[in-house]
């Protein structure tokens, strides 16, 4: 209390003023008074009532004006964020009287309102490049002191720092897909980093005994570096081998299935035709399918023994079962062809799950060195989206000579 009484008028006027300008700024904030927004369309009502305000010149409007002027959000909203304005200041009444009826807005809240809409929807990068354009005139003035250095460095240290806490947290521990939503935001870039270095430098050449605070600078903004690594560093190790960072996480599919309305989910529908799995498999993977396919029997084969008894051998040995099996299929597929294109094949099965079993064998067929069958590719594709296979690549399977088999 001594402090403040020690104060003259002309002090109390200026820190009065100051005052008045920050509860006007932040009562586009506030839900009621003393509690924060909830709600991003109740900002929707701030800015309509300010805009109002902003018609009628300097005449002002009636609580009921405004009310009227701003219908489609509803009356009672309308009317308590009026109130929630008027308590912190930024809608006052023309004249300081009782019985007046009619109120002006002040500028404050809507320049606040303004600006936070673009740091929310441009992350604040430009307000950035701007704060450190201007830190950067402000200390290679000729005038400027060393109080101005030390303030431009305490001040970019601690936004660097805000930047690199919150990407690292969400970079760290945070779901991807909040991650892929706010990592544009708070991206950062070598002309923001090389801008931050550049005051740095000029900072420390004009001041070298603030070598402190630009320490501790320098550590903020390779906080900052460090941390738009890491957060590309997950996403692009959640894109998998593909580096496919347009790929969206499971996720994030899930929760615009949660949150989408029926017309947005209809457009996805529009969009985008879906099918069974693209049938790019290896040939290894392939035959690996089919021969882990196979049914075994549960009979427990005897070891082989040595031929004493001088028997000839039983011929039934070395039978190949699955080179019959594959043979008599082949001649199926064929009929009286020699030549059928994959597509015509895929086709007269008409649905993947039995398609994909098909290549499988087809494949296996061409790798059968006993086997007088070919199956090759060529680098068109048959698109036709009314088919239950909406695209086949193309692909022939063709009976080989004996000549040309060996």
């Amino acid at each position: 209390m001594d402090e403040v009484s020690a104060l003259s008028f002309d002090d109390l006027s200026a820190e009065a003023a100051v005052l008045g300008v920050y509860r006007q700024v932040f009562a586009v904030l506030a839900k009621e008074a003393g509690a924060m927004i909830l709600d991003v369309s109740l900002v929707d009502v701030d800015e309509a009532i300010l805009a109002s305000f902003a018609d009628v010149g300097t005449e002002g409007l009636t609580v009921e004006q405004v009310i009227s002027a701003c219908r489609q959000h509803g009356e009672a909203r309308v009317r308590r964020r009026f109130e929630v304005l008027r308590d912190y200041g930024a809608v006052s009444r023309v004249n300081d009287r009782s019985n007046e009826l009619y109120y002006r807005a002040a500028f404050a809240p809507y320049v606040m309102l303004l600006f936070l809409r673009r740091i929310a929807e441009k992350g604040g990068q430009s307000e950035l490049h701007q704060l450190l354009t201007l830190e950067h005139v402000g200390v290679s003035s000729a005038r400027a002191t060393v109080a101005d250095g030390r303030g431009t460095a305490q001040r970019l240290t601690t936004v660097f720092r805000l930047l690199a806490n919150q990407l690292g947290s969400l970079a760290a521990g945070g779901v991807v897909e909040t991650l892929r939503e706010n990592a544009q935001l708070l991206w950062g870039n070598h002309a923001l980093l090389d801008q931050a270095l550049e005051v740095h430098r000029v900072v420390l050449t004009n001041w070298p005994e603030l070598d402190r605070e630009c320490q501790a600078l320098r550590l903020a903004v390779a906080a900052y570096r460090d941390a738009v690594d890491a957060a590309a560093g997950r996403l692009i190790e959640q894109a998998g081998a593909t580096r496919a960072l347009g790929f969206l996480p499971v996720e994030a599919w899930r929760t615009f299935a949660r949150r989408s309305e029926l017309p947005a989910l209809a457009g996805v529908l529009d969009r985008f035709t879906f099918d069974a799995p693209a049938p790019w498999f290896t040939t290894e993977a392939l035959i690996e399918a089919v021969e882990s396919g196979r049914h075994t029997s549960g009979t427990r084969i005897p070891p082989p023994r040595p031929n004493t008894d001088g028997a000839p051998a039983d011929e039934t040995t070395g039978t190949d079962h699955e080179a019959d099996r594959l043979r008599e299929l082949a001649e199926q597929l064929f009929g009286k062809r020699t030549v059928v294109t994959v597509a015509e094949l895929l086709d007269e099965i008409g649905d993947w799950p039995a398609g994909r079993r098909l290549l499988a064998d087809l494949t296996a067929l061409h790798h059968h060195d006993d086997l007088p069958y070919e199956l090759t590719w060529g680098d068109g594709l048959r698109i036709n989206v009314e088919s239950s296979l909406s695209w086949v690549a193309q692909g022939w399977f063709r009976r080989l000579d004996l000549g040309q088999a060996v």
